[in-house]
């Protein structure tokens, strides 16, 4: 980087964090609502007939945290022979005493989410194990996380998180939740103390050749199967990195690369993008001479990180169906339709995960509304096949293989079947073609035949099926994923 170009970054970064880093009246101000909440939790925990003490953990107890952002973690930890339904219990009992107008909502157990003087507020039940490697829930390894960080980032390396966070919230790679599959909280700020600060972070990534793998502390007991391995410090078995997506891997990489290149203020803002509404998405169909598709049908009554991976799987499943029949698909993507149809696919507004946990610590943004509905959308190539297809066999040369699929369609007296015939070096039929369209096939008991989630394959019973123009009466409820679908960039 050239001495311009290093002026320039810096007075972007300048710029960015009067804008993003917690000025000294709000960290005052959430320290107070969080010493008050830790008071009222202190004195639930007194009137129980266990003891149990009371941590904050989290950005905002690190000081990690982006301007704006009002989100307390209070973490109650038990007796590690505490029974899991007594934690249960008892962690709910106080959740309430402190949040008496909460509501629960599920991790790996129950918590209690509410608000409290405009403060988003988790209180979550743990044991209080004696270290990340004797967990009784994976929840319990949250604690350790928040020490680990807390004593070795200083203000300037919490101040470089905030940067990071900043950053990959708007280039829209932030967020270990299933359906965004980005960076942790935890992960940012593990990855700013390996590499020493936002910029060396950024400066390395842009020429990462995954898999890329990081030991903070030298210590891991097993081999990963992953792009980015970052060893999690407080338990060597796990890899913190495991959600995250090669292409949000890759995303951090061209957005490191154009940062370093042309540094701004852009890259570092979210931008929520407006919906696509009907007659834009017939513009694009006709600008690009496909023919869309989408089935649809009512989201199952799950958790974000329980949905997600079912519909990813469903769509990978009907994708390859459509692929195997001849209908050639351009690209495809899955859709829920809800409120936040239209936000960037970072964290959910407040999630446990910022707290160092994965997915499957907290699982997530709250329960689905069973009304929304999903999609799973694809573009062809082809939509209609001919009668026939070409069903080729074994080479002649291979006998037994040979002689049985020549007597096979030998004896076939289906007058829809040509052949068997000899092109090239093998046997080779023509026949009927099961689905000519792919409304037939989308429609037919065959399309269930696929790989889908389990509750999506139940809930394909009632599935809708639109192909082509029709596409675009989908615009009210997934605009904003359309707008993604047909104005792709990385």
């Amino acid at each position: 980087m050239s001495d311009t170009e290093a002026t320039d970054l810096d007075a972007v970064l300048a710029r960015v964090r009067e804008r993003v880093v917690p000025e000294r009246d709000e960290r005052e101000r959430l320290r107070a609502v969080a010493a008050d909440l830790t008071a009222r939790a202190r004195e639930a925990i007194a009137d129980l007939p266990v003891d149990a003490d009371v941590v904050q953990v989290g950005s905002t107890a690190r000081g990690t945290w982006v301007s704006g952002d009002r989100d307390i973690d209070l973490f109650v930890r038990f007796d590690a022979d505490l029974g899991r339904e007594q934690l249960e219990e008892y962690g709910l009992a106080v959740g309430h005493a402190v949040l008496p107008n909460g509501h629960e909502e599920y991790a790996e157990h129950p918590y209690v989410k509410g608000t409290h003087e405009g403060f988003d507020v988790d209180l979550v039940p743990c044991h209080d194990v004696a270290s990340a490697g004797d967990l009784v829930s994976a929840v319990d390894r949250t604690p350790f996380h928040d020490a680990y960080l807390s004593a070795r980032l200083d203000d300037d390396l919490a101040d470089d998180v905030v940067l990071a966070k900043a950053f990959l919230k708007g280039i829209g790679a932030y967020g270990s939740d299933l359906r965004t599959e980005g960076f942790s909280g935890y992960l940012t700020e593990l990855l700013v103390l390996e590499l020493g600060g936002f910029v060396p972070l950024v400066e390395s990534a842009r020429s990462w050749h995954p898999p890329m793998e990081f030991d903070p502390e030298s210590h891991a007991e097993r081999t990963f199967d992953d792009p980015l391995v970052v060893v999690d410090p407080t338990d060597p078995t796990r890899n913190v990195a495991a959600v995250l997506s090669p292409a949000n891997l890759a995303r951090l990489q061209h957005y490191a690369r154009a940062l370093l290149a042309a540094p701004r203020t852009e890259l570092f803002e979210t931008e929520v993008p407006e919906p696509l509404d009907a007659a834009g998405v017939r513009d694009h169909v006709h600008r690009r001479e496909t023919t869309p598709v989408a089935v649809t049908f009512d989201a199952p009554d799950l958790v974000d990180d329980q949905l997600w991976p079912q519909l990813r799987r469903s769509l990978d499943g009907i994708v390859r169906g459509l692929d195997a029949h001849g209908f050639d698909v351009l690209r495809a993507q899955a859709m829920v339709s809800d409120d936040a149809d239209t936000a960037p696919h970072g964290p959910s507004p407040h999630d446990i995960s910022e707290n160092g946990s994965e997915s499957e610590d907290a699982s997530a943004s709250g329960w689905n509304d069973p009304t929304r509905r999903a999609a799973l959308y694809a573009e062809l190539e082809v939509a209609e096949r001919p009668a026939i297809e070409r069903h080729e066999g074994p080479p002649v040369a291979v006998k037994n293989h040979a002689e049985s699929f020549y007597e096979s369609y030998a004896d076939d007296v289906d007058t829809d079947t040509y052949g068997p015939f000899i092109d090239g070096h093998r046997y080779v039929v023509e026949r009927e073609r099961t689905f000519t369209t792919v409304r037939d096939y989308l429609e037919s008991d065959a399309a269930t035949d696929v790989a889908l989630g389990a509750q999506v394959d139940r809930a394909f019973d009632e599935r809708d099926v639109l192909v082509g123009d029709a596409v675009a009466t989908l615009a009210d409820e997934f605009g904003g994923s359309l707008r993604e679908f047909y104005e792709p960039h990385p």
